[in-house]
C-alpha cells in the first residue's frame, strides 16, 4: 500500500492532556479518506502536526513520502484547517491570485477553473466581507487546490453550508479523486455525508485511534437481508431461528453467499417478494459506539 500519510507513535501533550497518544495510522494514495472523532479526538492537532504547524511531542509522522516541514513533498499538499479567514477588502478573485504568489504559482494558477469548480463564479468580484461561511468555505477549498496538489487535507469542508452546497462539495469531493486523481483527507462531523464521499475511515478517541477500514468493511457488521414478502409465515418457517419479524418486514440473518439460494427457494413456494434489502450498522452508529455511546440506528445499503 502506497501511503499519502504515515504515522508511528505519534504524540502531542499539553501538559497533562494527551491530544495524541501513541497514534499509528497509515493513509493510502487514492481515494476520498475520512478521519472521524469526538471534540478532542486529535483530528485537528494530527492535521497540525502533518502541515508542519506545530511539532509532535514525540514519534514521527511522514507526508508525501518525506518528513514533515521538507519544502519539496509539502509543495505537494493543499489544505484547508477549520473556517478560513481572508483580507475582507479583497475579492474572491484576489484572494487566490495573492495566495497563488504566495505559494510560487503565480500566473500558472488557473484561478477562472478553480472559481468554477467551488461554485463562486458569480461572487468572484465580489469583496469576501460580505461571504456567508459557507462561502468562504468554498473560497478555501479553491485556495487549497489552485496549485493542483496531489493530496490535499480538508478540516470540516462543508461547515457552514446548506444542503444544497453540501451536496455540491460531496461531487467535488468525489470528483476530485475520481478524475483529478487527487487524495483527499477530510475530518468531518457530518456522519452520513462522510459514509457516502469517503472509501476508508479511521475513527480517533481520546488520541488514538479505534477503527479503521473501508465503510464497506464497517457498516457490513451485523448485516442482514430485509425482505418484503407475503407471506411472512411461510418464509419465517423457512428461515427458522435465521428469520425475525420487524415492521412490516422479515429480518433474515445470512450472508450473501446464502441469500440468492434462499430467494429461489422462496419464489419456488410461491412466496411474493417485493423488496429485498441488504442492511446494516450505519458509520454513525460505529462512531457512537466506538467512542463511548451506545446508540445504534440502522442505515440501508443496496446490493
Amino acid at each position: 500500500m502506497n501511503a499519502v500519510i504515515e504515522t508511528r507513535g505519534l504524540t502531542k501533550t499539553y501538559g497533562t492532556v494527551h491530544a495524541l497518544a501513541g497514534l499509528d495510522l497509515t493513509i493510502p494514495r487514492g481515494g476520498v479518506y475520512g478521519v472521524l472523532g469526538p471534540n478532542g479526538a486529535g483530528k485537528s492537532t494530527l492535521f497540525r502536526i502533518l502541515l508542519g504547524l506545530i511539532r509532535p511531542t514525540s514519534g514521527s509522522a511522514t507526508i508525501m513520502g518525506g518528513p514533515v516541514g521538507d519544502v519539496a513533498h509539502m509543495r505537494q499538499t493543499g489544505s484547508m484547517i477549520e473556517t478560513p479567514r481572508f483580507p475582507p477588502y479583497l475579492t474572491a478573485r484576489q484572494v487566490l491570485s495573492w495566495l497563488a504568489l504566495e505559494h510560487g504559482a503565480g500566473k500558472t494558477a488557473d484561478i477562472p477553473h478553480w472559481l468554477e469548480r467551488v461554485g463562486l463564479t458569480e461572487a468572484a468580484d465580489r469583496r469576501v466581507r460580505g461571504f456567508s461561511v459557507g462561502m468562504l468555505q468554498r473560497l478555501g477549498v479553491a485556495a487549497s487546490l489552485m496549485t493542483r496538489p496531489d493530496l490535499v487535507i480538508l478540516d470540516e469542508p462543508t461547515s457552514g453550508m446548506d444542503p444544497p452546497g453540501i451536496q455540491e462539495m460531496r461531487a467535488l469531493i468525489r470528483s476530485l479523486a475520481a478524475d483529478d486523481g487527487v487524495t483527499v483527507v477530510l475530518a468531518s462531523h457530518q456522519l452520513l455525508e462522510v459514509q457516502r464521499v469517503c472509501d476508508r475511515v479511521a475513527i480517533l478517541n481520546k488520541g488514538r485511534l479505534v477503527r479503521e477500514g473501508t465503510v464497506n468493511e464497517l457498516t457490513a457488521v451485523g448485516e442482514r437481508l430485509r425482505l418484503s414478502v407475503t407471506p411472512m409465515a411461510q418464509v419465517l418457517d423457512t428461515l427458522g431461528a435465521k428469520g425475525a419479524v420487524e415492521g412490516e418486514a422479515v429480518m433474515a440473518d445470512v450472508t450473501r453467499a446464502e441469500a440468492p439460494a434462499l430467494i429461489r427457494a422462496l419464489a419456488s413456494k410461491g412466496v411474493d417478494i417485493t423488496e429485498a434489502r441488504w442492511v446494516g450498522t450505519d458509520l454513525e452508529s460505529i462512531f457512537f459506539t466506538e467512542t463511548g455511546s451506545v446508540q445504534t440506528v440502522e442505515a440501508d445499503h443496496a446490493g
